[in-house]
This record gives structure tokens, C-alpha cells and sequence, in this order.
């Protein structure tokens, strides 16, 4: 989300500043649109499985949570086009429309790993724009493989994983490590902020997934998922620590307790 915006700016050496500002906003409410979309097209399940969700306990209506998901849609894409132009629209309309594509179609298909992974690369794109994307290319394929391989041990958080699915996840994480600490760096410390901001990113979540894949169980798949969507920050602090700002890395790796508090209450798929 906003991490993700930093790591495509510090790669395109264009920092959120001034207008640009609005870029990491226009994640936020992109992201936020998801999760609207996501229990609008969950409802017929929840209601059999969480009955408690939004939607199914009355608390708001199908429509009025497709109004939100819509209305925070076009809100992200002026946000976009307020904070970088047309160069960013470029990028804010795919990833609008990859939103969409994952919760409507994609989410309960074999694709849903693909579908978030493309949703958060783009993201990082969002933070570069169009003009920059080859130079955000590897911070945004990092994140990506990175979303892929906590996406499908996700799918086995209720009835367990399988050591396929978590030697993918275990090879997605390790091509993220490397790429978030290989390729030219600002300086000395920014690679040394590089280094241990990766080093702590592999050992969590490498070292949750090594027990999925030992141990198939739903409840190892649901702690490597939530390992892996709080050590989405670490890798976000890595990947701007080398290119862009130390203090930002810094700031991102201070994110990590809210992140531990936001997975207890949000589902990667």
C-alpha cells in the first residue's frame, strides 16, 4: 500500500513530495476499494461461513458496499492523476482495473497468487509512473513474487497447505531477498540498511514458511500467512533502504507492530 508507492519512488529517484504526495494516497484508497469489493463479492459465502462479516450481519448493504468500492475507485484514480498526471494514470488505471479483475473473477481461482502479485507490482509502478517503470521493474517484480507466494499458502489456511505450495512460497521469498539486496545502491549504508532490513525480512518469513512446508497443517499455513503479510514491510524498509531514503526505510521498518495488529484482521485472498 503506501510502502509500496516508496519503493517505486526511491527506485525512479523521484521522491513523494508536492503533488506526488497523492500517489501513496491513491494506493491507500485503491487498496481500500479491494477490501470493499472483496466482501461484496464474498457475500453469498460469508453468509454460510462468517456470518458476522459486514455484509451478512446487516450492518451494510451489498449495494452501499459496491457504492464504496466504486466511489474509493474514483477516488484512487484522481488521486493518481492529481499526484503525477497522465504519467501516473498510466499506471493507477490497470491497477484499478486489476483490482477488480482479482476480487470478481480471479480470488477463489488457482490465478488468485498471479492476480495479487500483478495488483501489487503494479503498485509499486504507481510510485515511479510510466516514464520510470524499467528503473521500479525490480523492486516491483520483489514485491510481487513476494505477494504470490503468501497468496498461495493463504489458500491453505483452512484446510491445510502442501509442500508444494510452501517450497513456492519459500522460492518467491528467497528471488525477493535478492532482489531487494542485489543492483547498484545509493552508498555504503544504504546497502547496509539493504542487508538487514532483508536479512530480518528472510528469516521471518522464510523461516515461517520452512515450518509450513515441514508441517502441512492449516494452522502453520495461517501463521506463514500472517508472517508473510506483516514481512511484506521489512522487504518495502530493504528496497528503499538501497535506493532511496534511510530515513523512509527507517520509518517503514517502525511500521512493522501496526502491520503485526492489521494481519490479525486481514485476510491475504
Amino acid at each position: 500500500m503506501l510502502g509500496d508507492t516508496a519503493v517505486g519512488a526511491a527506485a525512479a529517484g523521484r521522491p513523494l513530495t508536492g503533488r506526488r504526495l497523492g500517489l501513496p494516497l491513491s494506493s491507500a484508497a485503491l487498496y481500500l476499494a479491494g477490501m470493499a469489493l472483496n466482501d461484496w463479492a464474498d457475500r453469498d459465502l460469508d453468509a454460510v461461513e462468517r456470518p458476522e462479516r459486514p455484509i451478512p450481519s446487516g450492518r451494510i448493504s451489498p449495494g452501499a458496499a459496491l457504492g464504496v468500492a466504486t466511489t474509493l475507485t474514483g477516488a484512487g484514480l484522481a488521486l493518481a492523476a492529481l499526484g503525477g498526471g497522465r504519467d501516473a494514470l498510466r499506471i493507477a488505471v490497470p491497477l484499478a482495473a486489476s483490482v477488480w479483475t482479482y476480487d470478481t473473477l480471479l480470488k477463489n481461482t488457482p490465478a488468485a497468487p498471479l492476480g495479487m502479485a500483478v495488483c501489487r507490482g503494479l503498485d509499486v509502478l504507481l510510485g515511479a509512473g510510466a516514464r520510470s517503470a524499467r528503473a521500479a521493474a525490480p523492486g516491483a517484480l520483489a514485491m510481487a513474487a513476494h505477494t504470490a507466494g503468501v497468496t498461495t499458502l493463504a489458500q491453505g489456511e483452512v484446510h491445510g497447505t502442501s509442500r508444494v505450495a510452501a517450497g513456492v512460497a519459500l522460492t518467491t521469498t528467497t528471488a525477493s531477498t535478492a532482489l531487494a539486496v542485489l543492483g547498484p545502491a545509493r552508498g555504503g549504508w544504504h546497502r547496509a540498511g539493504a542487508v538487514l532490513a532483508a536479512a530480518g525480512y528472510a528469516r521471518t518469513v522464510g523461516g515461517a514458511q520452512l515450518t509450513a512446508a515441514r508441517d502441512t497443517s492449516a494452522a502453520n499455513a495461517r501463521a506463514a500467512t500472517g508472517v508473510g503479510i506483516r514481512g511484506m514491510i521489512p522487504l518495502q524498509a530493504a528496497l528503499v533502504a538501497r535506493r532511496g531514503s534511510l530515513a523512509v526505510s527507517a520509518a517503514l521498518a517502525g511500521l512493522v507492530p501496526l502491520g503485526r495488529r492489521l494481519a490479525r484482521r486481514v485476510s491475504q485472498t
